[in-house]
């Protein structure tokens, strides 16, 4: 008679996007989800934008030149990538691959475009959540709040929010950012219920024919 072990099962990462236009609330979300989950770690992106003070190579990015971006982006060395004011940044596809068959789950903060790359490449490893704000005027009050910002930049901001949303119907899901605490517990139960899908546990189709045997 076999033997059969729920140890037998093991799991195979996903991609848990979330992408919303500036100020919707998705990197706050993000930082609350990552406190609260030791299962799922951050995607580090590679930028050329020039390192912040209080940034750490690795860690917040892996900034590197024009040149070597580029490179990288040629040879297939990034699962999606574009350029945001002036800048580019792209996520490396080896580091995201090594997670995922270890059975770690991958946060992305990207936007449609990235979104798009991603889900052509890796659609089965993608869960994807658009957050959206409770209205153009909320937005633009956060977006004030914040004071991160120049007039200039809120504009510009404002003005592509709405190009952003027309993108909305390309997730998987969709969340009106409205209560933070209610949208973090929303992500939470999406992404419970996207772990326990049949095609994510390695080694469950062998766990069952074992139960069956035992049964005979």
């Amino acid at each position: 008679m076999a033997t059969t072990s729920v140890r037998d099962i093991h799991r195979r990462g996903l991609m848990l996007v979330l992408s919303s236009p500036s100020g919707a609330g998705k990197t706050t979300i993000s930082r609350r989800l990552l406190e609260r989950d030791t299962g799922i770690a951050m995607s580090v992106s590679v930028t050329t934008r020039p390192m912040r003070p209080g940034e750490t190579h690795g860690v917040d990015y892996y900034f590197v030149s024009q040149d070597e971006f580029d490179r990288m982006a040629a040879a297939g060395e990034l699962l999606e990538y574009a350029r945001v004011f002036n800048n580019c940044y792209g996520t490396p596809r080896e580091m995201v691959e090594a997670k995922l068959s270890e059975g770690r789950d991958v946060l992305f903060d990207i936007d449609w475009q990235g979104t798009q790359q991603v889900a052509e490449k890796a659609r089965e490893d993608l869960v994807s959540i658009f957050v959206l704000p409770p209205s153009g005027e909320e937005l633009e009050r956060r977006l004030h709040t914040r004071a991160q910002d120049s007039a200039e930049v809120i504009a510009h901001r404002m003005a592509k929010a709405s190009d952003e949303i027309s993108h909305w119907a390309e997730y998987d899901y969709v969340i009106v950012n409205t209560d933070v605490e209610e949208s973090v517990a929303s992500v939470q139960a999406i992404l419970r219920a996207e772990r326990l899908k049949r095609r994510r546990q390695v080694g469950l189709s062998g766990f069952v024919r074992g139960v069956q045997e035992s049964l005979r």
